[in-house]
């Protein structure tokens, strides 16, 4: 099974960037936990950090043509305004969970991208990227003829 993670806009500064919302591990080490977690579940996992939004759509596309099962992303700051995003996401019909570290209904936000995904996971931290992505291999699975 070959996932995507995409990593949005602002989350290269993960660690640094407002620790007091997002905590001080940085994106080297939160990768290196995700990372372990998909080998631990023979997932192969392609992290994908950007802060231009055709950059990430550009990636996304490549990886619908290159046959990946899915597509796991905490868009961050795409959230607000990542209509084109949106519509890549229309068009590649990917599998998609959405992850947010901090709980966006808390935070008064809505996530434009979020009616394309399968589900959502956010506000638990760190925690959202493992449980993200259990939930996505199991939305792979149930899509898959056996």
């Amino acid at each position: 099974m070959r996932v995507l993670l995409v990593q949005g806009a602002n989350m290269e500064w993960l660690g640094r960037r407002q620790p007091e919302l997002y905590g001080t591990t940085t994106a080297a080490e939160l990768d290196a936990m995700i990372g372990a977690e998909a080998e631990s579940k023979g997932v192969d996992l392609d992290i994908f950090y950007s802060n231009i939004e055709g950059e990430a759509i550009t990636r996304i596309y490549q990886a619908a043509r290159d046959g990946i099962d899915g597509l796991l992303m905490n868009p961050a700051g795409f959230l607000y305004q990542g209509f084109a995003l949106r519509d890549c996401l229309r068009g590649v019909r990917l599998p998609y969970i959405e992850v947010h570290m901090t709980n966006l209904e808390k935070r008064g936000m809505h996530s434009v991208l979020a009616e394309e995904s399968a589900g959502m996971i956010v506000g638990l931290g760190l925690d959202s990227y493992s449980l993200g992505l259990e939930a996505l291999i199991r939305v792979i699975r149930r899509q898959k003829p056996t």
